[in-house]
């Protein structure tokens, strides 16, 4: 079953694991919330620390704490207390899987476009 939910100006809905490796793009400037949740997510994939997902994410210490609560609240990242991590679970999965296609489809356009 699948349910949306709706979440600071964020949409999501749940679905497949996948393993998904999101494509990093240099355009850092002005990047959606959607597109922050999925290098999070990405970064995350696997099991990561806050710093290692800040870093990779390109976001401060207070923006963090913004989404990965956000994200944790959705159910689209877990912290694991043993290890002191936060791993993607499989509805992040299935939304850097949605995620992805859409870019792909926006760039094909693009493509066929020019």
């Amino acid at each position: 079953m699948c349910r949306m939910f709706y979440c600071n100006y964020l949409n999501f809905s749940c679905g497949l694991n996948t393993k998904i490796s999101q494509p990093f793009t240099n355009n850092m400037g002005n990047r959606s919330r959607t597109e922050i949740v999925g290098n999070i997510l990405d970064a995350a994939n696997g099991g990561a620390t806050k710093t290692k997902i800040m870093y990779t994410a390109f976001l401060s210490y207070n923006q963090l704490n913004e989404y990965l609560s956000i994200l944790i609240d959705n159910s689209l990242l877990e912290y694991l207390n043993g290890t002191h991590t936060f791993k993607t679970t499989e509805k992040g999965l299935n939304f850097l899987k949605i995620h992805n296609e859409i870019g792909e489809l926006l760039l094909t356009n693009m493509e066929n476009n020019n």
